[in-house]
């Protein structure tokens, strides 16, 4: 048996149970959980809101464990594991592809791979002690040295979804001096400031209707703010960028107005990445005229390939992304929990890390 965080019903209260400890497939590895994030995207499998979620529950039935941001030690290894041993520090995408698809196979689009598993959302998540992962020698990828469990958590989700958004769906390329407006200073979209600023954009515009959102992203990168409440959003991107508009748009927050922003605020010929999930029946207005007058492009962008996540790896490792930045507290299990549920009045500016899992343990050190 283990300790995990667990809900019963949808918007349920989550508590800390003894649940059986995972299995290990032929495929499969077992990992101790060292470090794993409080999401928002959580939340909302808790809320009722994501239909994996409620695929998973009504096929197994409840409890369900969320969590999803997580890295570890492997503890039990599948015969058909040929990378990875007992005793490896591994970080884990959220996206665990199949491989055999048309998605993966024919068009290397595992981050739409047709048969994906999600820890947290098709299967049991990780804010548990011990998590299983299948697919483990396609997906997961050794933590290199130097860097901490904490660290590589924090990459499983925001960190990763924001170098798809910017660089691989955006376009940004190291050094290439554009101009990047991020719509939507959470989590998501604080990662794609730093992402951005690591890859050398000339410009990063942040927006955000909180200051404290607006603050944090100038420490991380963002070169100008702009208030959505207070300030003509279109307007003032159009002036910081002397009437062209941005190279690139992230609406990294998943609103109607933030997707209209980010759209309204490309150049011509530039390119939007909607990254935030929208949630819960918004429906921006798309103007398709001004889209093809402007040949704009429009891409969506969803997680990151398990195959990029060394890449993403090595920017910490040589000092060029720091994820500590983000990180606001380490916290029990418990506290995790409630820090989920406590969602419900608004997200943190910062990453919440679990890194204490069994009872009576003094947290880890992320270092």
């Amino acid at each position: 048996m283990m300790r995990a965080a667990v809900y019963h019903s949808f918007s349920g209260p989550i508590t800390i149970e003894s649940i059986p400890h995972p299995t290990c497939q032929s495929d499969s590895v077992i990992i101790q959980a060292m470090a794993t994030g409080v999401c928002r995207s959580d939340w909302h499998g808790w809320k009722g809101h994501d239909d994996d979620v409620k695929h998973h529950v009504k096929q197994y039935g409840w409890p369900f464990v969320p969590g999803h941001e997580v890295s570890g030690i492997i503890i039990e290894v599948g015969n058909q594991v040929i990378k990875f041993k007992v005793g490896d520090r591994v970080a884990v995408p959220f996206i665990l592809s199949c491989g055999e698809c048309r998605m993966c196979n024919h068009y290397d689009r595992s981050t739409i791979c047709e048969n994906q598993e999600q820890p947290g959302f098709t299967m049991m998540g990780s804010f548990a002690e011990y998590l299983a992962l299948p697919r483990a020698d396609r997906n997961l990828s050794i933590i290199p040295e130097g860097v901490s469990f904490v660290e590589a958590a924090a990459l499983g989700c925001r960190f990763t979804t924001a170098y798809r958004a910017v660089v691989q769906r955006g376009g940004l390329n190291d050094d290439d001096r554009s101009t990047v407006a991020v719509f939507g200073c959470g989590g998501l979209g604080l990662s794609c400031v730093m992402i951005a600023a690591a890859h050398g954009a000339k410009q990063i515009i942040a927006v955000d209707v909180s200051n404290e959102a607006l603050e944090k992203a100038r420490e991380v990168g963002a070169t100008d703010t702009i208030h959505a409440r207070n300030e003509n959003v279109r307007q003032r991107v159009m002036n910081i960028t002397e009437n062209l508009g941005a190279d690139i748009t992230i609406d990294a927050a998943g609103f109607k107005a933030t997707c209209e922003d980010a759209i309204h605020c490309a150049r011509r010929g530039g390119r939007m990445v909607q990254a935030g999930l929208p949630i819960g029946g918004q429906n921006p207005i798309v103007p398709m005229g001004m889209v093809a007058g402007k040949e704009l492009d429009i891409a969506g962008s969803h997680g990151c390939a398990a195959n990029d996540m060394p890449k993403i790896l090595s920017l910490v490792q040589c000092g060029k992304l720091d994820p500590k930045k983000l990180i606001e507290r380490e916290v029990t299990l418990e506290e995790g929990a409630q820090a989920l549920m406590d969602m419900d009045h608004g997200s943190p500016v910062g990453m919440t890390m679990i890194t204490q899992f069994a009872a009576n343990v003094v947290p880890r050190s992320r270092y």
